[in-house]
C-alpha cells in the first residue's frame, strides 16, 4: 500500500486536477456550500418538514443573504468612490479665489519649489505634465479608447463566464443538499464512526467553525480599521480620512479573509490615501495598523480562530496562493474552507489507520502467528 498504492493515488489525483481542474472546482465549491448549508436543513427536516421543502428554504435565504451582502458592499463603494471622485474632480479643476491656480498646480508649484531648494533644479515637474498633455493631444486618445473597448469585451466574456460558473454550483449544491442523506449512510457503511462523530459530521463542524471565526474576526478587525481611520480624520492626523472610514473598514474587513496576507493588503489602500494628502499620515496609519493588528495576533486569533485551521502557517500560505494561482480571489476564497474540511477527513482516517514504519527490517525476525493443532494420541505398539 505505501510503497506502490500511494504513490499511484497521489500521481493519479493531480493529472486529474491538471486535467479536470475547472470541473473539480466547481464541484469543491459546491461541496463546501453544501455541507456547509447541510446542518441547517437538517435542523428544518426535524421540524416535520420535506427535505425538498427544507432546501429551498435554506437556498433561497443563503442566496439572499449573499445578494444582499454584496448589494449593501457595492453602494457603500460606489458612494465613497463617487465622493472621492467628486473631490480629485475639485482638486483638478477648481481654482482657488486668492491664487487662481488649481489645487493640483499649487502642489506642483510647492514641489518644483522643493526640488530647487534641493539642488535638483534639472527636474521640470511642469515640463513633464506639459509633455504628457501634448502627448495625449496627439492622437493617443485613440490607442487609449481601443485599449478601454478591448478591455471591455474581456471583462464581458469573463462576467459571463463567472455568471455560468456560479449557476452551475449552485446547481449541483442543491443536488448534493439533496441527497445527503444517501450520502451519508454510503460513507458510514463504508467508514462507520468509532467513539465518535461520522466523517460527514466532522467536516460540517469543520466548515462551521471556520465561518463562524472568520465572520467574528472580520467583524472585530474591519470595525476597529473603520474606526480607527475615522478617528484619525477628526482629529485632523490624516486630513479627510473620516469620509472614507466605512470604505476603508469594509476593505478590511473583506481581506481579512486571507490569513498571514490579508493584514498586509488592508493597510494598502489607507497608506496610499494618507501618502497622497499628507506624507506624515502615512506613520499614523502604520501605527494604526500595527496596534490593530498585534490586538488581532495576541487576542482575536487565539480566543476565535484557535479551532478553525489548526493548520502550519506554510500550509496555509501555500493553499492560498495555489489557490490564487488555479482561480485568483475565488480560489484563495476557497482554499481555506477546503483546508479545513481536509483536515477533518484526515484526522478521521488517521484514527484508523497505522502507517508502517519506512525503516529496512529485511535483516530482523517478524513475529509469526502459528496455529497449532491439538496432539494426537500415538497409539501403543506392542
Amino acid at each position: 500500500m505505501q510503497l506502490v498504492v500511494l504513490p499511484v493515488v497521489l500521481v493519479v489525483a493531480f493529472l486529474l486536477a491538471r486535467t479536470l481542474g475547472h470541473v473539480i472546482f466547481l464541484f469543491l465549491t459546491a461541496a463546501v456550500i453544501a455541507f456547509t448549508l447541510n446542518p441547517l436543513v437538517r435542523d428544518l427536516t426535524r421540524l416535520r418538514l420535506p427535505r425538498g421543502l427544507a432546501v429551498a428554504i435554506v437556498s433561497i435565504v443563503f442566496a439572499a443573504a449573499v445578494i444582499g451582502l454584496l448589494v449593501a458592499l457595492g453602494t457603500v463603494v460606489v458612494s465613497e468612490t463617487r465622493t472621492a471622485a467628486e473631490r480629485i474632480d475639485s482638486y483638478l479643476t477648481e481654482e482657488s479665489p486668492t491664487t487662481g491656480q488649481t489645487g493640483v498646480e499649487i502642489d506642483i508649484d510647492r514641489l518644483q519649489a522643493w526640488l530647487d531648494d534641493h539642488g535638483l533644479e534639472g527636474i521640470r515637474v511642469e515640463k513633464q505634465l506639459d509633455d504628457v498633455t501634448q502627448s495625449i493631444g496627439a492622437g493617443e486618445i485613440s490607442s487609449y479608447a481601443q485599449d478601454v473597448i478591448s478591455f471591455a469585451q474581456g471583462a464581458a466574456v469573463s462576467v459571463i463566464l463567472i455568471i455560468f460558473s456560479v449557476i452551475l454550483i449552485a446547481v449541483i449544491s442543491i443536488y448534493m443538499l439533496l441527497d445527503m442523506p444517501r450520502l451519508e449512510q454510503a460513507v458510514d457503511r463504508q467508514f462507520p464512526p468509532h467513539d465518535g462523530p461520522p466523517l460527514t459530521q466532522r467536516i460540517e463542524r469543520a466548515l462551521w467553525g471556520y465561518v463562524r471565526g472568520q465572520a467574528i474576526l472580520s467583524l472585530v478587525i474591519g470595525t476597529s480599521a473603520g474606526v480607527g481611520m475615522w478617528i484619525l480624520g477628526k482629529t485632523g492626523l490624516v486630513e479627510g480620512a473620516d469620509r472614507y472610514a466605512l470604505l476603508f473598514g469594509v476593505w478590511t474587513a473583506f481581506v481579512e479573509v486571507i490569513p498571514y496576507i490579508g493584514p498586509w493588503l488592508s493597510a494598502v489602500p489607507p497608506a496610499i490615501y494618507a501618502l497622497v494628502v499628507d506624507p506624515i499620515g502615512v506613520i499614523w496609519v502604520a501605527a494604526l495598523f500595527v496596534f490593530i493588528y498585534q490586538i488581532e495576533g495576541h487576542v482575536v486569533v487565539p480566543n476565535v480562530m484557535a479551532n478553525a485551521l489548526r493548520l502550519h502557517p506554510l500550509l496555509v500560505i501555500f493553499g492560498l496562493l495555489a489557490g490564487g494561482e488555479l482561480y485568483g480571489i475565488a480560489g484563495v476564497l476557497v482554499a481555506l474552507p477546503t483546508m479545513a474540511a481536509g483536515r477533518a477527513i484526515w484526522e478521521f482516517f488517521r484514527e484508523r489507520i497505522d502507517l508502517d514504519s519506512w525503516d529496512d527490517h529485511g535483516d530482523e525476525e517478524l513475529p509469526v502467528e502459528v496455529e497449532l493443532e491439538p496432539p494426537q494420541h500415538a497409539s501403543r505398539v506392542p
